[in-house]
């Protein structure tokens, strides 16, 4: 992955380029991701619990009892659990939980690590020096949000799709954007560049993040459904795996199409067609994204 990186950052004609410090910082912060990405990636601190847990619940020989006993040791994950169980969207009978045993067996332990992620996700946007990427940090958490919603209800139509993998492939899929961000905080030239780093994050931030999410352990199928979802599909989706989820919830939640100024046009198409699809389920895509907004800010 470094020399291709770095190869193809040299051959691409980049229209951003405002000056040589800047152009450096740009190419050496690439070159200290690819090769971070490359050996062993070193996550921020607050990574940790999320890693903890991950290998807590890869276990299948722990009981939901010891489960419960390890989420507790980290106090946020565990509020943020018991209040996801009595959300609406997962509180049909309206019947409260106390405890995380119960708020466990509720949500499923691929809804426990999405709330664990998304705590990475938050802490991440307020690393220092993130201020300055606070207007596309908060486009990108919104964004996150609106696809994990999007996926969620769009997996739930097809008997064959895992609902909550869906729900949490959604909200992962731009952690590159994230880590790129938390990232270009580390170089001076590029602290205060917000455009020049959106730039970057269009060109690179799938593959990045498709290396982080790798490096966390998460499925193969989770990790090969983030695959190019912002790249435009020629044909008309046919909802058959996760990989058509995230692609289709991505781009009902808007894609990105201020990073992709070459395929405005055609994105914009696609994107409106796709709401024509599935305006039918843009009730239920919008209640549950409230009910995340207001769980896992």
């Amino acid at each position: 992955m470094l020399d291709n990186m770095l190869m193809d950052i040299n051959k691409r004609n980049d229209p951003d380029k405002t000056g040589d410090a800047l152009k450096a910082q740009r190419f050496q912060m690439l070159a200290d991701i690819a090769k971070e990405l490359s050996g062993e990636v070193v996550f921020p601190t607050y990574f940790d619990a999320v890693l903890r847990l991950r290998k807590i619940l890869q276990d299948p020989e722990q009981s939901i009892a010891n489960l419960a006993k390890a989420i507790s040791a980290e106090p946020l994950i565990s509020a943020k659990l018991l209040h996801l169980a009595n959300s609406v969207a997962f509180n049909a009978t309206g019947q409260e939980i106390r405890d995380l045993k119960s708020a466990i067996i509720r949500l499923g332990l691929n809804t426990v690590q999405t709330a664990a992620l998304s705590i990475v996700m938050t802490q991440l946007m307020r690393a220092k020096g993130m201020a300055e990427f606070s207007e596309t940090t908060h486009v990108l958490w919104e964004h996150s949000i609106q696809t994990s919603a999007a996926a969620y209800v769009l997996a739930a139509e097809n008997p064959r799709l895992n609902r909550d993998e869906a729900m949490l492939a959604g909200l992962i899929h731009d952690l590159g954007a994230f880590y790129m961000l938390y990232r270009a905080t580390q170089y001076d030239e590029l602290r205060h560049r917000p455009d020049t780093i959106k730039y970057l994050i269009a060109q690179w931030h799938e593959s990045i993040g498709v290396s982080l999410l790798n490096a966390l352990g998460l499925p193969d199928e989770i990790v090969d459904a983030t695959i190019d979802h912002d790249h435009l599909r020629r044909s008309p989706p046919n909802i058959r795996n996760l990989s058509d989820v995230v692609y289709v919830a991505n781009m009902l939640s808007g894609g990105h199409l201020e990073w992709e100024p070459d395929e405005q046009t055609e994105l914009a198409a696609e994107i409106a067609a796709l709401n024509e699809q599935f305006s039918h389920l843009r009730p239920a895509i919008d209640t549950l994204a409230n009910e995340l907004r207001g769980t896992l800010k």
